[in-house]
């Protein structure tokens, strides 16, 4: 992915775009997603918690769900400032999800602390196709596909009025 700075990803999002339920550093009931560029790939680690079971023992859907869509806007970020170079902590571009497309491949067990990987696919300027997996002790169970579009300056507008 190129150079890139060490902080998560997340924290890089302007203050103002910071308040996401996955991955905003400003929402304190959220689940605080970091992301991390690791060579050519971005990784997260979470612990999903005993809140997060859909039945005894497994991990609901819809936090991977949530999870792998909060990731793939954060590699699309960090692709962005690969790009350009960056090797300082700058503010990243926020993404937003045009498209998410999540493969269950085998229950995720709870408790457990859960890889995501993910990659870019496809790059223009403004949009982005991120292909993820999520892995539970080395194996995979959910694989998919994200499009982030580069947050339209009307969606901006609106959130700081």
């Amino acid at each position: 992915m190129g150079t890139y700075p060490s902080s998560a990803i997340q924290d890089l999002y302007p203050d103002d775009f910071a308040h996401c339920f996955g991955c905003g550093r400003y929402n304190a009931l959220g689940h605080q997603l970091k992301s991390y560029a690791e060579g050519d790939e971005v990784v997260a680690r979470f612990m999903p918690g005993p809140q997060h079971v859909s039945v005894p023992g497994f991990v609901y859907g819809g936090l991977l769900a949530s999870l792998v869509d909060c990731h793939a806007m954060a590699t699309a970020a960090a692709a962005d400032l690969a790009a350009a170079g960056v090797q300082t902590e700058v503010t990243a571009p926020r993404y937003v999800t045009a498209a998410l497309r999540v493969d269950y491949l085998k229950p995720t067990p709870i408790g457990v602390e859960l890889e995501i990987r993910s990659r870019v696919k496809e790059a223009s300027e403004k949009k982005k196709v991120v292909s993820f997996s999520v892995a539970a002790h080395g194996t995979v169970t959910v694989t998919g596909e994200a499009v982030a579009v580069r947050m339209p300056k009307t969606m901006e507008q609106l959130l700081k009025t």
